[in-house]
Order: structure tokens, then sequence, then C-alpha cells
């Protein structure tokens, strides 16, 4: 296959993917794709694993080498598009606005490179087309299913548009956060709006306890831990002349570090509760961890990172810990329990208009850089199926 013939297949199949846009633990048609194409360049598939997961397993021709994971990630989201391409989705309030439809085809990609070059590399190949990346546990599913049994190493990519078309970001340590949610109920008691005296206001507690949750990591966090606590949303009162008997936040809490993760929930929650025993409240709270961070680990991300700079010049590669972000990304759980490297891939392109973010309803990616996902990630699977973990 040619360059050119490679690089058509490629923006054809994302687009395809793109026009036909799946929810989590819904990507049948996605993972039907992937499944195809797999057995087609010579691996063995498995498919229904945690649902719609796919994996296709490829032994090496050169002898014996390490087990090496690689992920593609296949859910939409519940957004209705907005974009003005001419490939949008058809799928009403269904659309790839995170660029998984990217990562898919970049995935089939590097399948299909491994296939061709397997007489050069020894090991084995595991590519996880994993599903329901959105928050809802499509990661632990394939863990739980046992994708990750004799693997040595895992590597993944995501098209970042945070970065500028082709740039290549990679760090080590953690280069995603981990991410949790939480829910408070504040019980008061309603009344009169003109009789306030009378009741315990809700919406009026519910408020302090927003003020005060930001002093959660002004005054609780090392100013030198990254870490977030955002209330994103606030429901309470039904009419202009009623106190609020109850009202609802909902929020977000980040954090690199795993402890400082895992210690942020009783933070919160004591405000709350601090908030609610001095104003007379009662409430309840309730928080699901919905991601590990995704830590690098040092080898692999040097791996990474010289077969980057080796494809698209130094220039064109960044370490810097700016690259980080406070998003977060199921592929922490995989990197929790094997060696791994998550990297970017900038597809930020401002004079085309593709500057909207991840999650936007006009998100959309710059197809250059898709080209240079497929190199950087290929070269990174080979050099440590060559022997490169133990250089």
């Amino acid at each position: 296959m040619t360059v050119a013939d490679e690089t058509e297949l490629l923006v054809r199949t994302r687009r395809d993917l793109h026009r036909h846009p799946e929810l989590g633990f819904q990507e049948h048609r996605t993972a039907g794709i992937a499944a195809e194409r797999l057995r087609a360049a010579g691996y063995k598939v498995q498919t229904g694993l945690a649902g719609t997961g796919v994996v296709g397993t490829l032994h090496g021709g050169a002898g014996t080498g390490p087990t090496l994971l690689l992920r593609a990630d296949m859910d939409a989201l519940p957004i209705h598009e907005q974009t003005t391409h001419d490939f949008p989705s058809g799928t009403e309030g269904v659309m790839h606005a995170c660029g998984h439809d990217a990562h898919v085809a970049i995935g089939l990609a590097v399948a299909e490179r491994l296939a061709r070059s397997r007489g050069e590399w020894g090991g084995t190949v595991k590519y996880m087309f994993q599903p329901a990346e959105e928050g809802l546990g499509g990661a632990v599913g394939m863990i739980d299913a046992g994708v990750l049994d004799g693997v040595d190493a895992a590597l993944g990519l995501h098209v970042w548009l945070g970065l500028p078309s082709g740039i290549v970001g990679v760090v080590q340590g953690p280069q995603m956060a981990g991410a949790g949610e939480f829910h408070v109920t504040i019980h008061g008691r309603g009344g009169h709006g003109a009789i306030p005296h009378e009741t315990v206001d809700a919406l009026m507690i519910a408020s302090q306890c927003v003020v005060a949750l930001q002093t959660v990591v002004s005054r609780t966090v090392s100013p030198l831990e990254p870490a977030v606590v955002t209330v994103g949303s606030f429901h309470a009162g039904t009419a202009h002349n009623v106190i609020a008997a109850t009202a609802e936040l909902v929020g977000t809490l980040r954090a690199f570090d795993p402890t400082l993760l895992d210690e942020l929930p009783g933070r919160v929650e004591g405000v709350i509760a601090g908030v609610c025993a001095a104003l007379g409240a009662t409430y309840d709270f309730q928080y699901r961890k919905e991601a590990t961070p995704t830590v690098n680990d040092r080898r692999l991300a040097e791996i990474v990172r010289v077969e980057a700079e080796r494809i698209v010049g130094a220039e064109r590669v960044r370490t810097d810990p700016d690259v980080r972000t406070m998003a977060a990304e199921d592929f922490g759980d995989v990197l929790e329990q094997v060696p791994g490297c998550y990297f970017f891939v900038g597809g930020r392109n401002e004079e085309r208009g593709m500057i909207h973010p991840h999650h936007s309803a006009h998100f959309d990616l710059c197809e250059s850089c898709m080209p240079v996902g497929v190199d950087v990630l290929e070269a990174a699977a080979l050099r440590v199926l060559k022997g490169g973990l133990a250089s």
C-alpha cells in the first residue's frame, strides 16, 4: 500500500466513523468494522468484551518478545453536532466530539502496518478497541475481561486540540489527571419568602458551600500540587417567593496524584458538613471515582519522545509540564496496572477554524495530524517489540 493510499483510507475511515457515531457500550457498528479489518490483517479477534469491546492478537515472526497492548477508544458523546464540514453525524444528538473516530482510524492503520511487518519483530501485539471511555468505565470492563493478562507494556494516544496539528506532546509521569464526580443534596426547611426566620434556606446554605469549597484547593492542597474542585451544577428553588427546602450540587474533583485524588472527597464532604451544621441543615453526599490519573512510565515516555523526534523533528515535540491537562482519561486504569505511555498528537488548526475544545458541538480536528499519530505510535510499538524496554 502506498503512503497516499494509506492516508486516503485513514481519512475515509475517520469520516465514515464520524458519520455513524455510537454512544458508550453501543459501539456495535464501530466494533464490527474494527473486528473485520483486524481479521483481514491476520489477527486473532475476540469480540463482545465488556459488551462491545474488540481485541486483536498478533504474534510476531522474529521470536520471543514482550506482549504489548495498544489501545483505541470507540465511543461518541451525547451532543448535537454543529460543525460545518461535509461529513456530519447522521445520528441525532450523538457526535464524535472528542476525536475517538480518529483514534479508531489511527489504530486500524497501525494494526495493519504491524501485521505487514510481523516478520521483523518478536513478541505479541494485543490491539484493544475499547468501548465507553467517556465516564462509563470501559477500560475497567476490558481489564475485568482479562485484556491485560500477560501484558508487559501499553501504548495509546489522543488527538489533542490543545496543541497545533502534528505537534507531539509527551511527559514522564502524569499526563492527564484522575477524576471523580460528587453529588450533594442539602436538606433545609422550606417556607414563605417573606418569613425567612421560620425556614432553613437550602439555597443560601448551598451557596455558602460553593464559596467554602473554593478553599479546599487554595488552603488544603500544596500550591505545588495541581488539583481542581469545580461545582458545575446547582439546582434549587421553584418560585420567586418560596424559600427552597432542598438544593443540589454536582461537581468534579481532579488531581494528578492518586493519593490526593482519594483524599479530596473527604475534604469536600468535611466542608459541606461544617457549613450545614453551622446553619441548621443536613445533607447527603455521594462520590464516584471516574478515572485514575494517567501516569506515564519513564522508559516508555522516553521511547515515544525519541521516536517522535526522529519522525517530526525535536522542534515539534513538547515535553514541558504545560503539555499536561487536568482532563481525565480511563487509560489511566490500564497504566495503573502495567507500565505504559499515553501521548498527545496536536489537532488544532487556527487558520481552518479547528479551534473548538473537546466535547464542544463545534469540535473538529485537522486530519493532517492523523498520519503523524500513525507514524509515531507504530514506531514506538516497534521499538518496544524489538527489545526497547531492555535497553
